[in-house]
C-alpha cells in the first residue's frame, strides 16, 4: 500500500508508542461554536456529577463535531488498520472541571479487564479499536491534559484491581501527558494505558471521544436492546459501557461521508430485540 509521508509517520509513532497527534483537525474558527454545543449537552444529559461531565451516545443528541470525524487525515490511519469497511464505534462528550482528580490507569474497550464484555487478557496483539480524543480546549499539563504509557499497548494486559499487572493509582516514571491545542486530535490505540490527570485550573477541559472499530468486532454488548447485551452484560447484572442508538431522523442529517461509518447505529424497529 502507498502512503502518503503523513499518514506513514502518524503509523509509525501510534505503532511504537500506542499515542500519537493530528493538529489542526478542526479549523481555529470552527472550534469555539463546537466546544459551546458540546459543553452545553454534556452539562444538559451527564451521566456522571461534576466535576466530569459525560455522555455516551452524543451523536444522537449533538452533532456539531459531525462534520470533522470523517476527515481524510483522520481515516487514513483508520483504514490502513481496520480497512474500507471501518466504522465508527463510540461517541461520548467529556468535561474534566477544575478540582477533578487524578483518574485510575486503564485501557479501553474492549481490553479493560473491568468491563463485562471484554477480551481476556492475555490478548492478542490486534488493533481493536482507535480511541481519538477531539480537543475542544487546549490540552495542557495544568488543566489535565490526559495521562498515558508510552509502549504499553504492547502488554497483553490492562491495569485492573485484583489482578492487574500495576496499581491503577500508581505514577509511573515513564507515564507522559497528551499536551495539544483545541482543534487538535489525540490518537490511542485502545490498548494503550491512559488515565485522568488532575485539572488544576479554574477552567473545564472539554473533548469529544469518538471510538474507530473494525467492520467484524462486535459492538452489539455495547447497545441496549440486543440480544449480546443482554446475554453478557444484563443478564449478569453487570453495568457497562452503552452506545444509544442514532435516531433516523439524526441519521438522515448527517454528512454523507460520515453515514457509512454510523448505519449500525442507526434506531430501527428490528434491531435485534430481546424475545421472551
Amino acid at each position: 500500500m502507498n502512503l502518503d509521508p503523513e499518514t506513514k509517520a502518524r503509523l509509525e509513532v501510534l505503532a511504537r508508542d500506542g499515542c500519537c497527534l493530528l493538529e489542526g483537525i478542526i479549523p481555529p474558527d470552527q472550534v469555539g461554536p463546537v466546544r459551546a454545543s458540546v459543553s452545553e449537552t454534556v452539562r444538559r444529559h451527564t451521566k456522571l456529577p461534576f466535576p466530569t461531565g459525560y455522555v455516551t451516545g452524543l451523536l444522537r443528541l449533538d452533532q456539531s463535531i459531525a462534520p470533522y470525524v470523517a476527515d481524510p487525515r483522520i481515516l487514513s490511519v483508520v483504514r490502513v488498520l481496520f480497512g474500507e469497511h471501518a466504522r465508527i464505534s463510540m461517541f461520548t462528550g467529556t468535561i474534566n472541571g477544575p478540582g477533578l482528580p487524578r483518574g485510575e490507569w486503564h485501557a479501553d474497550w474492549p481490553f479493560n479487564q473491568g468491563h463485562r464484555s471484554h477480551v481476556s487478557a492475555p490478548y492478542p496483539d490486534v488493533v481493536m479499536n482507535l480511541v481519538t480524543i477531539w480537543m475542544l480546549t487546549d490540552f495542557t499539563v495544568e488543566n489535565g491534559a490526559t495521562l498515558y504509557l508510552p509502549g504499553s499497548h504492547l502488554e497483553h494486559d490492562s491495569p485492573h484491581p485484583g489482578g492487574g499487572p500495576l496499581d491503577p493509582l500508581a505514577v509511573l516514571p515513564d507515564e507522559r501527558q497528551l499536551v495539544g491545542r483545541a482543534g487538535d486530535v489525540g490518537v490511542f490505540d485502545a490498548r494503550t494505558w491512559h488515565a485522568v490527570s488532575p485539572n488544576r485550573t479554574a477552567e473545564e477541559r472539554v473533548a469529544v471521544v469518538v471510538r474507530y472499530a473494525p467492520w467484524w468486532l462486535n459492538l452489539n454488548p455495547l447497545r441496549p436492546g440486543t440480544r449480546d447485551r443482554f446475554q453478557i452484560v444484563e443478564s449478569a447484572g453487570a453495568v457497562d459501557i452503552t452506545v444509544e442508538p442514532i435516531p433516523a431522523a439524526v441519521y438522515e442529517r448527517l454528512p454523507a461521508e460520515l453515514q457509512p461509518l454510523v448505519y449500525h447505529m442507526v434506531e430501527t424497529s428490528d434491531a435485534d430485540p430481546i424475545r421472551a
